[in-house]
């Protein structure tokens, strides 16, 4: 039996999906499904009952100037797309899984473009469609007689066009047309990117810490990069958990590029599932796993940076590739210390402030040449607003010295340590010194820039000072502190 083709509004279930618009509607009201998503319902509503291919989606969604961990970016656009539907991979009403071989639409269907469409019942293989009436049986038949004929019309004349087509090649230089049409396209232009909170997978809520913490150190490595603006973290762990669509959030954030993924914690191996997405189109261009061992998660994390520069094919100076390149192995439980660390100082409260130092202390004491833990005990005791000025800056300044000493390239320690020469120890020339050094480390360091606007607000230079404070906005432009700093 021939498979009818669904109209461009088709019904099943609860759902309605616009194949012309690209919006799935549930009881009329509409949600959201990403582009890539959507495409996959709109294969499997054109062939209902019929298995489509995990290769028949690779070519739909993905053109051949894509690079893509085919399983894990599709394997990411069907969970989307039962999410959206409430659907299971386990107990499937809409999209069935036919392992290693593709998916298969399973639900009710009827075409929504008429009140009267015959309601029609995807199975294996076939669609099958209420008959019509002994009355409407004559009509059938000639409407058939008709498009057989047609049909007949339409193939002649692909054969001409194709016959056409041969002689026109034939007399072209065929190998450099397909050279053309195989080549690499023009490279994405992304100068400015979005990571957005990853997505703990791991099934134990109280592995929040590790999420986010990944989500930090992704940030803070591509961060380095001078020819790429990133946004802070403030600003996009807003997001967390968010519905909104991908091309809005880009919009809020003024951003080419969004990244996403999810982190998968068992036992002491991590795994991270990354894609990058251009905001506007919400077009995948490249999606990794990555795994290895906790221990070795700060390497992890540089992998996929590293991959996502050579991705967008910015520049990366020898400094940016050697730190990039750089990555010495960690005791697991410090690195676990450390993430809960800056999990608690990101709350940026004194109690929370104070639960951080106990986590850093901690690290400290499983490896005491951990260079981040130093720095983050150096960040916390400066937002410590219950110390007296002597001990909070005293002992930021010592644990910025000594984090320094083990790793002069970590940029958090230059920024702690200037905020202590300028708040304490009123060293302008060795503060300054130390602000400009964080941010040659870090260009995308949102606070750092807007410390140093303040320091410059304080020496009278108003214009950079200005010039600082709205570079810390464009890198954090959702942080209520840096509109504060602005209004200042």
């Amino acid at each position: 039996m021939a498979i009818p083709t669904p109209s461009e509004r088709v019904h099943f279930g609860v759902f309605e999906a616009d194949l012309r618009s690209g919006e799935l509607r549930k009881r009329g009201v509409k949600i959201k499904l990403h582009h890539q998503p959507f495409q996959i319902l709109t294969m499997l509503l054109e062939h209902p009952g019929e298995v489509v291919t995990r290769e028949e989606l690779k070519t739909k969604l993905w053109p051949l100037d894509t690079f893509v961990d085919f399983d894990v970016g599709l394997n990411s656009a069907v969970k989307k797309l039962r999410n959206a539907l409430g659907d299971s991979a386990e107990i499937p009403r809409y999209v069935e899984t036919l392992p290693r071989r593709g998916y298969r639409f399973i639900g009710l269907l009827s075409d929504a473009s008429t009140s009267q469409a015959a309601p029609r019942y995807a199975v294996a293989g076939s669609v099958v469609e209420e008959q019509p009436s002994a009355a409407n049986e004559g009509v059938a038949t000639g409407v058939s007689a008709v498009s057989g004929a047609r049909r007949g019309w339409v193939l002649w004349a692909m054969a001409v066009v194709a016959v056409a087509l041969l002689v026109l090649l034939a007399g072209l230089n065929v190998r450099s047309w397909r050279e053309r049409l195989l080549a690499r396209a023009t490279p994405i232009h992304i100068r400015s990117i979005a990571v957005l909170p990853l997505e703990n997978l791991s099934g134990d809520p109280a592995q929040e810490f590790l999420t986010d913490g990944m989500t930090d150190a992704l940030i803070t490595d591509l961060a380095q990069i001078s020819s790429l603006r990133v946004i802070s973290r403030t600003s996009v762990m807003r997001y967390k958990g968010t519905r909104k669509a991908l091309p809005e959030i880009a919009k809020e954030l003024n951003v080419d590029g969004i990244v996403e993924g999810v982190v998968v914690r068992s036992a002491d191996r991590v795994r991270i599932d990354a894609q990058l997405i251009e905001a506007s189109t919400d077009r995948h261009f490249w999606a990794r796993s990555y795994e290895r061992n906790l221990g070795d998660a700060i390497a992890l994390q540089n992998e996929v940076a590293q991959a996502i520069a050579n991705e967008i094919q910015t520049k990366l100076t020898p400094v940016e590739q050697a730190r990039l390149a750089q990555a010495r192995p960690v005791d697991p439980q410090a690195y676990e210390f450390y993430l809960k660390g800056r999990y608690f100082w990101n709350k940026r409260t004194d109690t929370s402030a104070q639960k951080g130092i106990e986590y850093f202390q901690q690290a400290i004491q499983k490896d005491p040449n951990y260079a981040l833990a130093y720095a983050g005990l150096a960040d916390a005791y400066i937002v410590r607003d219950d110390l007296s000025p002597e001990e909070q800056y005293s002992k930021a300044k010592a644990m910025a010295r000594t984090a320094l000493q083990i790793d002069d390239g970590l940029a958090e320690a230059h920024n702690a340590m200037a905020m202590s020469l300028f708040c304490y120890d009123w060293d302008w020339p060795g503060a300054e010194k130390e602000f400009q050094r964080a941010l040659a480390l870090n260009p995308n360091y949102a606070q750092a820039h807007q410390w140093y606007g303040h320091f410059l607000r304080a020496m009278g230079r108003q214009n950079s000072a200005r010039a600082e404070i709205k570079r810390a906005h464009e890198l954090d432009p959702l942080s209520l502190v840096i509109g504060g700093g602005i209004g200042e």
